[in-house]
């Protein structure tokens, strides 16, 4: 029975027709931590069939949120109170901003016409929210509820997605309304424009050397179909960000690697190599895949939304509208040249052979390519990664094929620490019949560690790996390659089986190299929640770049030298 479903025809309670709106708008969960001014919405929730998940910290509940609108392309909705509980939400709609995921924050707030406890925990959250989302507003009459709703939700998932906030007074939660819910409209995003198509083909037929950039924009179903119809018709190769992994199967041929630093890898080699870049769903706020410079080579700029100008982005072409239909149209009108991608494609051999030199290292604390390559080979073509932020993270985004979309989720937008099992946790209730694992740092698995009891409570199943180095690696690593002293970036851990164990889950800790893959095996496939205690040696990061890239730039110039 709906939460409207006991009212009369005509008044209704204002939290009543709130719960009525979201379930219109098709919300299936609302995740978050009630306090004393969320009590009507709660009571109205009651009776929905929208199901409360309810979180132990504000911050799971918003990163749960986002992930949900990451998977659907639907808002994901949250819930906090007022004071505390909205600024615990804070972080997780600069998350959902950032990285282009659609979520509604509803929070409470004291009574807005009489207040008998004064300025107790009260905050302006509305402008506190105000530079990290789309949309803010303050309910201050049940009759407005139905259009701030509908408000929050076309822009919550207009391109680019992001974060919305209402915040629900508690008098005005129990108003009375005859207000009701308004529909959704019938909406199709512009195409573009067809002259610029045509400008952006003509300067691709008339390139040596093309690349494709595709960026976190290109991340939708048919974008990535329309991408690979592309790629399959020219042969040009792709380079792919953080954000735009598994866009087009990461195994194909003409895949070049992750741009997983801003400069001075492999991928960059590639780069390097092009005259043309056609950079796809590209966002500023991603750590720049590649940087412009003055006399560089040209830029076309494939997105929803026109490009904005930076130090090191500032492209000569662009190509407005619907990406999907964007690439169509160029895929349609191109004719196929003689393109010369080799010094491309031989820096993308050149990194396979160099991590082939890497994963096979079987150390004890396990060494991180070699973790990779375990983890690659126990998670299915639609496995779920769900990576918090760290070294690791880079090691990821470089070394592990993604073969489908959305199933490497991390994050080069706000780049958090604490989302890693959150995220996780959202796939798992978005996808119960996937494997699905959280790879966390010991730093950003405690940060939010509490979720746990709440992962048991729902009775997910769910792979937990935990990457134990007893500090803050990617910031000691930085830390060491300033030249500054080991200091103040490590601490101890508890003992995680027994920690997990104390939440009701199943713990394991690795105990060799040769020990992982049985754990990842055994894990993936039993039910339940699962946490795997994985000592990590981080002491050779610098073998990510350094000597081989070195390496790779001496072997080129030798061969230039030779063939002059």
């Amino acid at each position: 029975m709906s939460a409207a479903d006991s009212i009369g025809d005509r008044s209704m309670k204002a939290s009543d027709i709130f719960i009525k709106c979201l379930e219109d708008e098709g919300v299936e969960y609302v995740f978050g931590v009630p306090g004393e001014e969320n009590l009507d919405f709660l009571d109205s929730l009651s009776r929905s069939s929208i199901k409360l998940i309810l979180t132990r910290h504000e911050q799971g509940a918003g990163f749960m949120a986002a992930t949900y609108g990451r998977h659907t392309g639907k808002t994901g909705v949250c819930l906090a109170t007022l004071g505390p509980g909205a600024t615990n939400l804070v972080t997780a709609a600069a998350y959902a901003t950032l990285g282009g995921m659609p979520i509604l924050m509803v929070t409470g707030q004291k009574p807005i016409r009489k207040s008998k406890q004064g300025r107790f925990q009260i905050l302006d959250v509305v402008d506190m929210m105000r530079p990290i989302t789309k949309y803010t507003h303050q309910l201050a009459s049940a009759d407005n509820i139905p259009s701030r709703v509908r408000e929050c939700f076309r822009l919550a998932e207009e391109e680019k997605p992001g974060a919305t906030h209402l915040e629900f007074p508690e008098d005005v939660a129990d108003e009375q309304t005859e207000a009701r819910p308004i529909r959704s409209s019938l909406a199709r995003r512009p195409s573009a424009e067809p002259k610029a198509v045509r400008a952006a083909v003509k300067r691709l037929e008339q390139a040596k050397a093309p690349v494709l950039v595709i960026g976190a924009g290109a991340n939708r179903k048919m974008t990535g179909r329309m991408l690979l119809q592309f790629v399959e018709k020219t042969g040009i190769p792709f380079v792919t960000t953080q954000l735009g992994k598994g866009v087009i199967d990461e195994t194909h041929p003409k895949f070049l690697g992750c741009a997983a630093l801003s400069a001075g890898d492999f991928v960059h080699r590639a780069i390097d190599a092009a005259d043309l870049i056609v950079n796809v769903g590209h966002d500023v706020i991603e750590k720049p895949p590649f940087f412009m410079k003055s006399g560089g080579c040209d830029v076309i700029h494939v997105s929803s939304r026109t490009a904005e100008v930076d130090p090191v982005y500032f492209p000569q072409i662009e190509v407005i509208g619907d990406i999907a239909n964007a690439i169509w149209q160029m895929k349609e009108d191109i004719v196929p040249q003689h393109w010369g991608c080799e010094t491309m494609l031989a820096a993308r051999a050149a990194e396979l052979a160099h991590t082939a030199t890497l994963d096979g290292d079987t150390r004890f604390p396990i060494f991180p390519s070699y973790l990779v390559r375990k983890v690659r080979e126990a998670m299915p073509n639609d496995g779920i990664i769900c990576l918090d932020n760290g070294i690791y993270k880079i090691w990821f985004a470089r070394n592990y094929a993604a073969r489908q979309q959305n199933t490497v989720l991390l994050d080069n937008a706000l780049a958090t620490m604490g989302a890693g099992l959150p995220s996780a946790m959202a796939s798992a209730m978005v996808y119960p019949e996937r494997k699905i694992m959280a790879i966390c740092g010991d730093g950003g698995f405690m940060m939010n560690s509490q979720e746990m009891e709440t992962a048991v409570r729902l009775k997910l199943n769910l792979t937990v790996l935990i990457l134990n180095d007893g500090g803050y690696g990617m910031i000691r690593w930085k830390q060491a390659n300033m030249g500054f002293a080991d200091f103040g970036l490590t601490y101890g851990n508890p003992d995680f089986v027994k920690y997990a164990e104390a939440f009701g889950a199943h713990g394991h800790r690795v105990e060799s190299a040769a020990h992982l893959p049985d754990l990842l095996k055994q894990t993936l496939n039993a039910p339940g929640v699962h946490l795997i205690d994985c000592p990590v040696d981080y002491a050779d990061n610098d073998r990510i770049l350094n000597h081989e890239i070195k390496e790779l730039s001496a072997t080129a110039s030798t061969s230039t030298s030779t063939s002059t």
